[in-house]
């Protein structure tokens, strides 16, 4: 490591990333300081406007992941994971224009989805998926924050707890000050660089690298990619739509921007809008990881997009990737944080009914800085960004049946549905395969390999999440049906 030649100088890097992340601060707290009550904190008094909210939930929704996760998966995935990858992102704002707007109606002056779930569902589901929720957004927190610290250790050679340490740092400073206030007025900026950076990133990666990219490269070196004969294609391509729409559906960031929009109207075009943003930009940089394996088949998977647009280690190129990185990642980062301590907020009043949410909000800023330290300690390890994810991705799989189909029952069996939960995420956890993709608890550890099939054994990650999504819906069947015997 220390012959290895870096891209960008790292004290150049370090003041890139301050200032950028600063720039963020300054502007939150600024705009914030004359909306300084607990609806604006939680909400952002409930009157978001139609392009602050579509930049709002697209910003929030790309992070720094989408440099990292659609190009990775693809390099084995083929375009089916790129499909999947893009649909699995942004089809959550479809459905969330449906159960949106359902539950503003029945619970105008909502904040949290789980806020909803303890009023509809009991005490002891909503216990669990408050559990499972922050769980969750703390994966995705470390997943965040992990990706661009090794971005920026593969561009300069920082150390990852310092990357880590200086975004989550100023990210907090405006976040816990302003709240959601905070939060979508910075995403507005955020969501325009981010644009503006994926275009230029295009425009390099197509115009310096024309005689490398074209069709019949890809068709040549990895034509299994794009064949309809290829099947992790369809594996993977349902795997990450499953386990991304899943997880977004729970994404508490999203749910806060739900009460916070004017009015249903502008909540579901919104919504609208922000699916057809999301799907190109998350289809170019899947596609990214195809032509990039088609190039190079050593590449790091993780750095597919990175290796084709700085092949030729231009200075400018690795400064405009350090600002889109930290752009994408301060905004999913203050989502993040707020999100949590939104929660924390209201529903920590509903376990300890003795205090008040002003009391909880003082306790979930505390709340938020101890996760945010782990977070940086996690990041500091360098755990594979995609694996994270997927970890958090499979426990929101396990309950998203029972939760939303729950909306729409009459009869709905608290019990019943505890059960059905823990049954998706026990067969679920059986098959998840480990970091090196080899094994999972059940095959290859409690049971030797050679006893189960090559269509198990090489598609892990596929059965772990059909497993965990469709567990729960047979145990409800099962259950209602001895039921009405």
């Amino acid at each position: 490591m220390e012959n290895q030649t870096y891209y960008l100088n790292q004290n150049l890097t370090l003041i890139l990333i301050v200032v950028v992340s600063l720039i963020f601060a300054l502007i939150g707290i600024l705009h914030s300081k004359k909306y300084q009550n607990l609806s604006n904190y939680l909400t952002a008094g409930r009157n978001v406007g139609l392009i602050s909210l579509t930049t709002s939930l697209t910003a929030s929704a790309l992070g720094a992941w989408i440099l990292f996760g659609p190009a990775s998966a693809a390099t084995w995935g083929g375009i089916g994971s790129v499909i999947g990858y893009a649909l699995g992102t942004a089809f959550p704002m479809i459905a969330l224009i449906y159960l949106g707007t359902k539950i503003r109606n029945v619970f105008p002056k909502g904040n949290t989805l789980t806020e909803f779930i303890h009023q509809k569902f009991g005490k002891n589901l909503f216990k669990l998926i408050l559990i499972l929720t922050i769980f969750y957004m703390f994966i995705f927190l470390c997943a965040e924050v992990t990706a661009v610290s090794m971005l920026v250790n593969y561009i300069s050679g920082t150390q990852l707890w310092i990357t880590a340490s200086l975004i989550i740092f100023t990210t907090l400073i405006y976040t816990l000050y302003g709240g959601l206030r905070a939060s979508i007025f910075t995403d507005n900026f955020q969501f325009y660089i981010i644009l503006t950076l994926l275009f230029i990133s295009a425009y390099y990666l197509f115009s310096l690298n024309l005689n490398d990219i074209s069709f019949e490269i890809i068709k040549n070196n990895s034509n299994h990619l794009l064949s309809v004969k290829y099947i992790p294609n369809y594996t993977a391509g349902l795997t990450f739509f499953i386990a991304v729409a899943a997880t977004n559906l729970f994404h508490q960031g999203n749910w806060q921007r739900v009460f916070a929009a004017k009015n249903n109207e502008v909540l579901k075009k919104s919504l609208l809008l922000s699916f057809f943003i999301i799907i190109p930009i998350v289809s170019f940089m899947g596609i990214c990881g195809i032509i990039a394996i088609s190039i190079d088949s050593k590449i790091d998977p993780d750095l597919a997009f990175f290796s084709i647009l700085l092949k030729d280690k231009e200075e400018f190129l690795s400064i405009l990737i350090i600002t889109l990185a930290v752009s994408l990642t301060v905004s999913t980062v203050d989502t993040l944080v707020n999100a949590i301590s939104s929660i924390v907020v209201v529903d920590g009043e509903k376990i300890y009914r003795k205090s008040t949410k002003n009391k909880f909000l003082a306790f979930s800023k505390f709340f938020i800085i101890i996760l945010s330290i782990i977070s940086i300690v996690v990041a500091s390890k360098g755990y594979s960004i995609l694996y994270l994810f997927l970890l958090a991705d499979l426990l929101c799989c396990a309950a998203v049946f029972v939760i939303f189909y729950g909306f729409y029952q009459k009869n709905f069996k608290e019990k019943k549905s505890i059960i059905s939960i823990f049954a998706g995420l026990f067969l679920g956890l059986l098959l998840f395969p480990s970091p090196d993709f080899s094994k999972s608890i059940l095959t290859g550890t409690v049971l030797p390999f050679d006893l189960f099939p090559q269509i198990v054994t090489s598609y892990l990650l596929f059965w772990s999440f059909l497993l965990a999504t469709v567990g729960p819906v047979i145990v409800i069947m099962t259950y209602d049906s001895f039921k009405r015997r």
